[in-house]
This record gives C-alpha cells, structure tokens and sequence, in this order.
C-alpha cells in the first residue's frame, strides 16, 4: 500500500524466499507461510514490501518486437532540435508501457518515486495520512489512516483529489501524486476535494504529521466483549494483534470484534498469521489463480488458535488484505460479517527493483476466497447488512469558510444538517443560512463555550465536526449489530 498512499496491492515475492517457519507469541501460536508479501500500494496504501530477486531484462537489438522502439528512440536522439537527457526517454519508454496496461495497480516508478515506495516499510512517515489509488485516471482516497489529518479534516473513502496545492493531478500515477502529498511535518498541504453527490469542490487545508504505523486498537468492554480494530496490516500488526488478544484474554475476554473498516490491506503474510489463530486447521485462507489457470490454495495452519466466538465488520473501506480475512473467516470458520459491501480488489502483484533504483509493479495472479470467488471489482456483501447513520456520511465544512445570514451553499446546507444531528433545531435544512440557523449556531455556541456571534467559522466550525464525530462514534450502529450478533454467537 501507499502511505499518501497507494492503493491496496497484493505482491508476490518470488518463490525462492518461500519458506516455512514456526512463531511462537505468548499464549497464541501460529504458523508464518510465506506464500505472498502484500503491498498497499497504487490504489490504497503502501506500508510494507517485499521485492524479489529478478533483475532487469537485457533487451538486445534482436529483439525485433523492439525495432520501432529503438528506431523512434533513435530518430529523436539524432534529430530533435535541443538536446534529450537519454535517462528521461528511457523512463518514459517504460512509463508507457505501463500506461498502456490500463492497470491500476501495475505501474513505474523512477528513483525518486521508488525511495518514496519503499519508506513506508518504516515503523512511520510524515504526510497526512490517507491510503489512496488511481482509478480512470483519478486519484481516489480508499481510506485515511486511524488519527491521521487526513481522518481529522474529514477525508473519506471515495473522495476524488483533485489538485495538491493548485497542481492538477489528472491523469497522474498514484506515484507521482504522492510526491506532492506527502511532506515534513508541520508543513500544510492545500487539497481540492471532489465528493460524490456534492456539487462543487471542496477546498481543505492539512498540516502533515508524524504517522506513526500503529495498526491495532482495541477496549474490553463490560460484557467481556473484545472491540478491536485493525488499520492495516503492516510488518507487527500480527505480534500487535496477538498482544492484545493475549491482554484481553487476561481480564476474562469472551467474545471479539474484530473491526476491519477502512483497512486498506497490508502484508498478505501477516493476513495469513491472524487467519491462522481464527480459521480451523487445514482449513483455506485463501487461492490464487496464476494466468496459466492453476489454482493454488493457501491453508490455515492453525496449531492452537483461539476458539472464542468471533464477529468481523467490513464497509467500503475494506480492501484487499482486509478482505481477504473478512472472506477466510467467513466462509472457512463460518463467522459472521456485519457492515456494507467491502471495496473489491482481488489482484496480486509482483514488484521489482531495476539496477538504478527505479521499481517495476506489475499484477501477476487472481487471488480468490476459500470458496473460489472472485470479488474483483465486486467486493465481499456482508452476513447482515448495516448502515451507519445518515450524519456519518455528511462532508466537512472548511474552518476558514464564513457561514453567516443570507449565506447560500453546500457548505450551509451540511452545517444545518450538522447542527440538526447534534439536536439543535434548524426549521429548513436547504442551503439558506436563516434566522433559525442563526440561532442554532449561537446556542451551540453558547453551550459550548465559544462566543456568540451567530456566524458559523474557525473554533466553531472545528468544534462543531468534533461533536459530530463522537456522536457517530457513540452511535455507531455497525458495532452495536456487530455486538449484537457476537452475543448470540456466545450463547452457542
């Protein structure tokens, strides 16, 4: 995946680093088979990566698929009117080929673009924190980081970015688009923001961070209810994973959910370590289908895993790695999906280094569900399918906007639909800033503390998403079902 981010990019390491081996954590025990390294990268995040050892083709002058190449490449070494760096048509030669694939997820990446790629093996980056993909020519946010800026200014799956920093970014690489994302901490990085079912762009302002690569969160509830929450699967998260499970298991655990929306992916080999504590002995986990059409199947190797009952929760944010668990689970140890349709990508790739420092990635396989399913481009539906509440999916508001009276637009509109969640009484919730929204906005900020002066800006803009943040977060609907279900799985 990419951190400012690539998509989510399965990638097969060659097999001659395949091997077997037993590790042993705490309590849980699990075996690593090293079948694939998964990469988010290129559609929805790039964490870690693995590269094999193949090297770059010499291509000779007998190659007669490349006269026209070299006779192009030659004609305008000769007889373009100013000079040509020999490095620049070189990568622009590759850079097409790639283009031509009209893949997603296969792409060139020059040296400047691959030192960015491989920095997200690091235990953090510094940007905003979104995992994002190119797709027709766009470049998507499949889901920003777990306490990120981009999840604190509001970014959300599917949000179409439009321009860094008044750069277009049509028809860019997710490569290219992450070099103009990504930045030193505490620098701002203006966005434009297209979201779907909203009609003008949004303008937002993101000072990057520290994003530390932390992927597991979890609480025990009163009911012994484990509520955990993985954000991708990176390098630890297994270790994480089974800390926490192990933690948990201590204070008289005895249920888990496990939380995998807007997890972009990750390490397959990691995927494979925690199907291996939930999925049954010899059971599959997942296959893959090579282009010849052989099938093969990777399968849990479960030598002592937990049998607690188990509820998992997807959305559209869901990808990849993340579905591949969603589907092990589900159709190999018959636990329960609780959510929305997950993204769909069910690709794998194969990345290269080239002698230079550039990297080739390109898709190589299919993988499928244990069940044979392939979920490209359609995703994975859900055991019970559960919204959350209409106001989780409202967009944000710019802080530096001035909403006062007589003010008409979007931006009116989704604070009155804000103000209204949030049980303040707005009569119309339309666009028009009137007298009732007036009203609204000075006793919320009357309760809040903020001075009254009736305009929506700045501290109160910021407060306002705030409150509507931990509503959504106290009435998350998904979680309660996911809750829910668990309870009646433990009853079993």
């Amino acid at each position: 995946m990419e951190n400012e981010n690539k998509g989510n990019e399965l990638l097969e390491k060659d097999s001659s680093d395949n091997e077997s081996s037993y590790i042993r954590i705490k309590k849980f025990y699990f075996v690593m088979l090293i079948f694939f390294t998964v990469i988010l990268a290129a559609g929805i995040t790039t964490i870690a990566l693995a590269f094999g050892d193949e090297k770059a083709v010499n291509v000779g002058t007998d190659r007669s698929e490349f006269d026209k190449l070299f006779s192009a490449y030659d004609a305008l070494k000769e007889n373009y009117y100013k000079d040509i760096d020999t490095n620049d048509l070189v990568n622009g030669a590759i850079d097409g080929m790639f283009t031509a694939l009209d893949d997603p997820y296969s792409d060139y990446m020059n040296e400047e673009e691959a030192s960015s790629f491989h920095e997200n093996i690091s235990s953090s980056f510094e940007g905003i924190g979104a995992e994002i993909q190119q797709n027709n020519n766009k470049i998507v946010i499949v889901s920003p980081i777990k306490g990120s800026p981009a999840e604190k200014a509001g970014l959300k799956p599917n949000d179409v970015i439009l321009s860094v920093d008044g750069k277009a970014l049509q028809g860019m690489s997710s490569s290219e688009a992450v070099l103009l994302i990504r930045g030193e901490k505490g620098t701002k990085v203006e966005l434009q923001i297209q979201r779907t079912g909203v009609e003008k762009p949004m303008e937002i302002s993101i000072v990057r961070d520290n994003i530390p690569i932390e992927t597991v969160y979890g609480e025990l509830n009163k009911d012994g209810i484990a509520e955990i929450q993985i954000t991708s699967f990176s390098e630890n998260t297994s270790t994480e994973l089974v800390d926490k499970l192990n933690e948990f298991q201590e204070k008289g655990m005895k249920g888990i959910v496990l939380d995998l929306r807007q997890n972009p992916g990750g390490l397959l080999t990691e995927v494979q370590k925690i199907a291996n504590l939930f999925v049954p002995n010899g059971k599959v986990v997942f296959q893959v289908e090579h282009k010849n059409g052989k099938i093969e199947k990777a399968v849990s190797e479960n030598s002592s895993g937990t049998d607690l009952p188990l509820v998992v929760i997807i959305d559209g944010g869901s990808a990849s790695a993340s579905e591949i668990l969603a589907g092990a689970v589900n159709q190999s140890a018959g636990v329960p999906l609780v959510g929305v349709k997950s993204f769909g990508k069910g690709t794998v790739q194969s990345a290269t280094d080239l002698s230079d420092g550039s990297n080739i990635k390109y898709t190589t396989d299919k993988w499928l569900t244990p069940n044979g399913n392939w979920i490209h481009g359609k995703g994975i539906e859900p055991t019970y399918k559960v919204q959350l509440p209409s106001y989780a999916n409202l967009t944000i508001i710019n802080p530096e906007s001035k909403l006062k009276k007589d003010s008409n637009s979007d931006e009116v509109k989704t604070a009155q639909q804000m103000l209204n969640a949030l049980g303040y009484k707005v009569d119309h919730a339309n666009g028009y800033f009137d007298e009732s929204t007036e009203q609204a906005v000075k006793d919320f900020q009357k309760k809040e503390k903020l001075k009254e002066t009736g305009i929506l800006t700045g501290d109160t803009t910021t407060k306002l998403m705030s409150k509507l943040s931990t509503k959504i977060k106290n009435n998350d609907t998904q979680m309660k079902k996911a809750i829910e279900v668990l309870k009646e799985e433990m009853k079993k």
